[in-house]
């Protein structure tokens, strides 16, 4: 399949692509979470949620493989380094207590994908302990045994996971696309500003297009 896209046309075979969906977790994206308990809008992330499910139905339909991201540590934080989890907000941080449980933490209730986008039997669920979807998860050598060579990329944050899960498939041979609508920050000039450092020097990083290109091409099949 081809579509358009910037900065020139994407071309992806559903067989070896696989559709990851960054972090979308509840303590990011729904009220009463971590990320509004740092004064930020939660209601910019919850806006892609429906152009995310739209695009995960799809792809679904289509047999394509679904990986979700979590960011979540060890219970007894052995896996989050004190670079990590020193900065932020100083009186809540990784591990704290947080208005849906120990923050950041697996198996904890804001810890979970929100159910709209819940995983379904035999997608990939990654917990990750880093910003990127790579480091010390073994997914590049799952998505290799698979024959994955293709990546469509949605969630949040724009500029922090899902750029910097981009930068890492990359750098390990993947054809990268991030759709447009199905990805978010809590300050849209952060988001601007990475879809232009992404597809910048003739897809330096990887494309960009709004999801509706990829259905498309999907329902013409």
């Amino acid at each position: 399949m081809q579509i358009d896209a910037t900065p020139f046309p994407y071309r992806f075979d559903v067989a070896h692509t696989a559709l990851v969906l960054i972090d979308m977790q509840r303590d990011f994206i729904e009220p009463g979470g971590f990320g509004e308990t740092l004064g930020n809008d939660v209601s910019l992330l919850e806006a892609i949620v429906p152009a995310a499910r739209a695009m995960l139905e799809a792809w679904r339909a289509a047999g394509g493989l679904v990986v979700h991201t979590r960011e979540a540590h060890r219970p007894d934080l052995s896996d989050c380094p004190p670079a990590k989890r020193d900065r932020g907000n100083p009186t809540l941080r990784i591990g704290d207590a947080g208005p849906m449980g120990r923050i950041l933490v697996m198996g904890e209730p804001g810890n979970q994908i929100i159910e709209a986008l819940a995983p379904v039997d035999g997608e990939l669920v990654i917990d990750k302990p880093g910003k990127g979807a790579f480091y010390a998860t073994g997914l590049h050598e799952t998505l290799q045994a698979r024959g994955i060579t293709h990546l469509l990329f949605g969630g949040v944050t724009t500029e922090v996971c899902v750029q910097t899960s981009m930068r890492e498939a990359n750098d390990r041979g993947y054809d990268c696309l991030l759709l447009e609508d199905c990805t978010e920050s809590y300050f849209p000039h952060f988001k601007a500003a990475a879809l232009e450092m992404i597809r910048a020097q003739g897809a330096i990083v990887g494309w960009t297009a709004p999801s509706s290109a990829v259905l498309a091409a999907l329902h013409s099949g």
